[in-house]
């Protein structure tokens, strides 16, 4: 009986821990680019890091918006995978080789 009143007690306490730790997230950030090839490409990256589960840039605003697990996935290593595209983020900015590997018609001014 009084293990049953221990597990009674702990059990809504583990619940409210797990649902405080939001697994899955939504975010959005600026992404410098141009046209439905930089989008191709930029969403490709971000798909590449596991755990995330969607990823949609918008041209006019130059926006992504991302759905990820937070425990497989952290927001830098996304900006570092569209930054290794060519592309710059809001946090992080993509080397000189890599932007200029990019088409013409992707190479945004810097």
């Amino acid at each position: 009986m009084k293990k049953a009143l221990i597990i009674l007690l702990f059990f809504p306490t583990l619940i409210l821990a797990q649902q405080s730790q939001k697994k899955i997230v939504s975010s959005q950030f600026r992404v410098e680019g141009n046209c439905k090839m930089c989008k191709k490409t930029i969403e490709k990256a971000a798909l590449s890091i596991k755990g995330v589960k969607m990823a949609k840039w918008d041209i006019p605003s130059n926006e992504i918006s991302l759905i990820y697990n937070s425990r497989k996935a952290d927001l830098i290593s996304i900006h570092l995978a569209i930054a290794k595209s060519g592309y710059d983020t809001s946090e992080t900015a993509a080397n000189d080789k890599d932007y200029n590997e990019l088409p013409d018609c992707c190479q945004y001014t810097r």
